[in-house]
């Protein structure tokens, strides 16, 4: 099994787990491979040696490793799974951020993970994904997403009119500072801050939120995910960003139609077996915890 390596370089705590994770992996002759900007990194910081990182060096992780280790929060892996994950490399979250919902294997535990994944001790969850299209051709610099969709208000400008069909019938016209669209990965992100409900991985739907609604009558729904979803900005002089996991498109003008549906892909992620949903709703959420 070929390990790869990648996580936020922005993050200092990042280096020294990962320079001694390879000092083990190597005592142990366990084969790896660094994402460009971590081996550089690395190198840089003196934490492994120039000629070690130029020969376990890959910028195709998704073609070199059979597992993909993503050191940092929920975004890390958002940003792996961008990278790796439309191959079906299997994606292993490992958590020096905050919150933890997707990287939920703490980095103090990395080591025992590894040989629990040398073991076969792990089974793979294969997370839904949605595609969008703009039917006027723009391009958008997200084209799929793990979590989600947003279509959102620009700066400082007033709020959007965001007209929604679902396969071609009328649903509801929003006016509110933007709509997300998320899957039940996403449902635990930026939809569940502002009032969306959890969706349990591998339920089969879409979660349609609407954020800061001018009507108190315009709810989240819950949608399946085999339906068409077509959503259009009706302000004709007002720009607005639409953004894919985090990446941002500015768009302009009521022409652009955008298209959104269930993947043909999805991304696999790498859990253990004692984990579970609900587990990580009581640990990160505080479910059933009491109060002294």
């Amino acid at each position: 099994m070929i390990f790869g390596i990648t996580g936020n370089t922005r993050k200092e705590q990042l280096w020294r787990p990962v320079a001694g994770l390879l000092a083990w992996m190597q005592a142990r002759q366990l084969r790896f491979c660094l994402h460009p900007a971590v081996a550089e990194g690395l190198q840089a910081r003196g934490l492994l040696e120039a000629g070690v990182c130029k020969a376990h060096t890959s910028a195709d992780l998704a073609g070199d490793a059979d597992v993909v280790l993503s050191f940092g929060g929920d975004g890390t892996l958002l940003n792996t799974a961008h990278e790796v994950g439309r191959h079906g490399t299997p994606i292993l979250g490992v958590n020096i951020g905050r919150l933890g919902f997707l990287a939920d294997v703490e980095v103090g535990h990395v080591r025992e993970t590894v040989e629990r994944l040398l073991r076969g001790e792990y089974r793979l969850e294969a997370r839904m994904v949605l595609e969008a299209e703009a039917d006027n051709g723009t391009a958008l610099e997200g084209r799929w997403a793990l979590n989600e969709f947003v279509l959102l208000r620009r700066g400082e400008t007033g709020m959007v009119s965001i007209e929604v069909k679902v396969d071609g019938v009328p649903l509801n016209t929003y006016w509110a500072d933007g709509l997300i669209i998320a899957t039940p990965t996403g449902s635990t992100a930026y939809s569940l801050s502002v009032g969306g409900p959890i969706l349990v991985p591998g339920c089969g739907s879409v979660v349609l939120t609407p954020i800061a609604p001018h009507a108190l009558t315009a709810r989240p729904i819950v949608l399946p995910d085999t339906v068409r979803i077509e959503a259009r900005v009706l302000n004709e002089d007002q720009p607005y960003v639409f953004t894919a996991d985090g990446t941002s498109t500015v768009l302009s003008g009521p022409s652009i139609r955008l298209t959104i549906r269930r993947a043909a892909h999805t991304v696999n992620l790498i859990k253990l077996p004692e984990q579970h949903f609900f587990q990580n709703l009581r640990s990160k959420l505080m479910w059933g915890a009491r109060k002294e």
